[in-house]
C-alpha cells in the first residue's frame, strides 16, 4: 500500500504524537471534517501502543467523537494507563486539534479495557450466524459520487440491497495504510471500517437525511483474521431525531465483535 490516512510528523512532540491527515480521511457529510473510521483506528493504534503487553489484548473499546475533527492542520494523539492491573487494565487515548482560538483541544477520545489472555479454545463460541462469503457480495462504485475522501480508501461490497428491510450486510476492506509506512494491525483494520455500521444498517436516503454517529462501542470476543471485515447491522430511529445502530462484526471465519452507535438524525435543508 502506498496511500494512507495519516502521516506521522513528530513522534516526540510534547503534546503527543503529531500527525497530518490526508484527503482519504474526509467524511461524506462534509469534506472539511474527518470520517469517524480513520479517527477510531488512529485512537486504537494509541491504545495498542500504550505500555503494550504481549499477554493482553483489548476487549472493549469506546470511541467518543467530541466534535468535528478537522482535516486541515496538525493533530496530536496522546495516551495513558487509566487503571493498571495484572489481569485487567483500562487504557485511554485522546486526539487533539486546534480550536477556534488555535489552542489544541480534545476532539475525540477512546478508552479500552485490556484483559490478560489465556488459552480457551475448548469453549470458543459465537452465536451470530456467519455472513455469506465475500465472493457472493456485490462491488459498489459509490466513490464516483464524491471527490477524494474516505470511501475511496475502502473496497465496499454489499450482500444485501441498501435501504432494504431487515439487517444490512456488507464486507469492507481498507485498501490504504493507517499511518504512512506502517502495516495495520488486525484491530486497526477492524476499526478502520467499524464506524460504517450505521450506514450499513440505515434505512434513510442520504439525499433527504443525515445520520451522524457520536460514538462507537465495540466488544471484541476474538481478534479478526484476514483483510476483510464484515458488518451486519440494523439502525433504529426514534420519533425525536435520535437513533441507535446495533450490529455484529465478522471476519471470514465468523463473528468477532458486537457494535453499538448513537445516531443524530436530521432532515437535510432544502437547497
Amino acid at each position: 500500500m502506498t496511500a494512507a490516512y495519516y502521516e506521522l510528523l513528530d513522534a516526540a512532540d510534547p503534546l503527543g504524537e503529531r500527525f497530518a491527515a490526508t484527503d482519504l480521511t474526509r467524511g461524506t457529510w462534509s469534506s472539511k471534517i474527518q470520517h469517524g473510521a480513520p479517527v477510531s483506528a488512529l485512537l486504537v493504534r494509541a491504545l495498542e501502543h500504550t505500555d503494550a503487553r504481549p499477554d493482553t489484548r483489548l476487549s472493549r473499546v469506546v470511541i467518543d467523537l467530541l466534535g468535528p475533527v478537522p482535516v486541515e492542520g496538525p493533530l496530536w494523539v496522546r495516551s495513558r494507563i487509566e487503571r493498571g492491573g495484572r489481569q485487567i487494565e483500562l487504557v485511554g487515548a485522546e486526539l487533539l486539534a486546534p480550536g477556534p482560538d488555535e489552542a489544541p483541544r480534545p476532539v475525540a477520545r477512546a478508552t479500552g479495557w485490556r484483559l490478560q489472555t489465556q488459552d480457551t479454545p475448548a469453549v470458543e463460541h459465537a452465536s451470530a450466524p456467519p455472513l455469506r462469503p465475500v465472493d457472493e457480495a456485490r462491488a459498489t462504485d459509490m466513490f464516483r459520487s464524491w471527490d477524494r475522501n474516505y470511501v475511496h480508501s475502502v473496497d465496499w461490497r454489499w450482500l444485501t440491497t441498501p435501504l432494504a428491510p431487515g439487517d444490512g450486510e456488507s464486507w469492507i476492506m481498507p485498501v490504504v495504510d493507517l499511518v504512512t509506512g506502517e502495516s495495520m494491525t488486525p484491530l486497526q483494520r477492524l476499526f478502520a471500517v467499524a464506524d460504517d455500521a450505521n450506514g450499513v444498517g440505515t434505512k434513510l436516503d442520504t439525499t433527504t437525511w443525515t445520520f451522524l454517529n457520536t460514538d462507537l462501542v465495540v466488544h471484541l470476543h476474538r481478534i479478526p483474521e484476514g483483510d476483510w471485515i464484515g458488518i451486519r447491522a440494523q439502525t433504529n430511529y426514534g420519533p425525536d431525531g435520535i437513533g441507535t445502530a446495533l450490529g455484529t462484526l465478522f471476519d471470514q471465519r465468523g463473528a468477532v465483535a458486537a457494535i453499538q452507535q448513537s445516531v443524530l438524525v436530521r432532515r437535510r435543508e432544502p437547497k
